[in-house]
């Protein structure tokens, strides 16, 4: 969804310096009366008139962390995303736990556990199983 014109912008707080109630510049212009009044209260606390950047590139929370972070699952492999993000919390971030991951991704940092857990089934003899054709694999 894309912002406001600035346009439409202008015209709310030319309304305002007007004397114009917010509730008639909202029914005017056909905009929620909740918009004129954030964009009254920018006005007045910032004085910007000017919509904000939509989107963009927000730096990770964990980003600066990443020496630290690799140093802890040298030290502990078989940590969990929950353990770490709590040891992150004793150290001030707060990270929910998706987050994490998607760092620890792109970071390659991969979470593997042992192949006998891994596993669902046992594994069958490399030479082959030897069974009788038409008996069932499991009682």
């Amino acid at each position: 969804m894309a912002a406001y014109s600035q346009d439409l912008r202008d015209r709310v707080l030319r309304g305002l310096e007007r004397g114009e109630g917010a509730t008639s510049i909202a029914n005017r212009l056909e905009v929620s009366l909740r918009w004129v009044y954030h964009v009254k209260d920018r006005y007045e606390k910032k004085g910007e008139r000017a919509a904000q950047k939509l989107g963009g590139y927000r730096r990770s929370r964990v980003a600066a962390m990443e020496p630290r972070i690799r140093a802890w699952l040298g030290a502990q492999v078989d940590m969990t995303l929950a353990e770490l993000s709590e040891r992150l919390a004793e150290h001030g971030v707060t990270i929910k736990t998706t987050a994490l991951w998607h760092q620890l991704d792109k970071w390659n940092l991969t979470f593997k556990k042992n192949s006998a857990r891994q596993r669902a089934r046992t594994r069958r003899r490399e030479t082959g199983t030897g069974r009788v054709a038409g008996t069932p694999t499991r009682a």
